[in-house]
């Protein structure tokens, strides 16, 4: 069921504003190139309300937050909740300073995210208002596993349902929900946590499916998120013996590249709960 969701993107090819950060920002505009959107970033508050009205979808980062930058990421929202514009919010690390997680905290309160997009113990800290991570990682006492998926799901739901927004959650089973239907996704491979940026990628890819999809979002981030892994595993079948980490991180975008709305169909692992 997710293939029409690429076919619109493909056909769309819609405008991106990313507020991302410096460690992936040229990670973020490739993998926009090769799904088929197109990337434009602004940062400072003198233009980035004025960039994020001429796009089609907003991803904002907050993976190396300056103050002055907040102002920028409050100010397009608005014009994005304005004008229907769908805003996807990545709170890189919250949980990790006491910055990082007042500015995700005040993103929430001042612009209405369509999706929220972060591992399990960036959530739990926008959910519970503080919390704890290891660095830009999820505490490991936070991953979804087969025996606490049924809580893990039960929990996103009740959040997606308080904000309003659809909540992708990314791990060893990804979770993707608003508040009354959660999709469960079992692509990916363990070696995409070797790769700096991969979440920032997706959070990317999330927006460019839901500017090409508006009317369904819980759909397009489930897509999205199972695109994601599924490149994921699609790259690593071409790893040789001297290839690493950068060889992975360069084979997952152009398996974007090449990915197609039949793969997509076919290599998307998932149930519904």
């Amino acid at each position: 069921m997710f293939a029409p969701y690429l076919e619109a993107l493909h056909r769309k090819k819609p405008m991106i504003h990313a507020i991302s950060n410096y460690v992936t920002a040229n990670d973020c505009a490739n993998l926009l190139l090769a799904c088929g959107a197109s990337p434009i970033m602004a940062d400072d508050p003198g233009e980035s309300a004025e960039i994020t009205a001429l796009c089609q979808g907003l991803a904002v980062n907050i993976g190396t937050l300056h103050q002055h930058t907040v102002p920028a990421m409050i100010a397009s929202g608005r014009v994005a909740n304005a004008k229907g514009i769908p805003a996807v919010l990545d709170p890189v690390g919250a949980g990790a300073s006491r910055l990082r997680t007042a500015t995700a905290l005040q993103l929430l309160r001042e612009v209405h995210f369509d999706v929220i997009r972060g591992n399990l113990s960036e959530i739990r800290t926008l959910a519970l208002g503080s919390g704890a991570t290891h660095g830009v990682d999820a505490d490991p006492g936070d991953a979804v596993t087969g025996e606490t998926l049924a809580a893990a799901v039960a929990f996103v739901k009740g959040f997606a349902a308080r904000t309003g927004a659809v909540v992708a959650v990314t791990g060893g089973i990804d979770l993707v929900a608003d508040g009354s239907t959660a999709y469960c996704m079992y692509n990916g491979h363990p070696m995409m946590g070797r790769v700096t940026g991969t979440g920032c990628q997706l959070t990317c890819l999330t927006a460019a499916f839901a500017a090409a999809n508006p009317g369904d979002l819980t759909g397009a981030a489930a897509a999205a998120v199972c695109a994601m892994g599924l490149c994921g595993e699609l790259a690593h079948r071409r790893l040789g013996p001297q290839d690493g980490n950068a060889s992975y991180r360069n084979y997952i975008i152009d398996a974007v590249y090449h990915l197609t709305p039949e793969q997509l169909e076919e290599g998307a692992r998932y149930e519904v709960r």
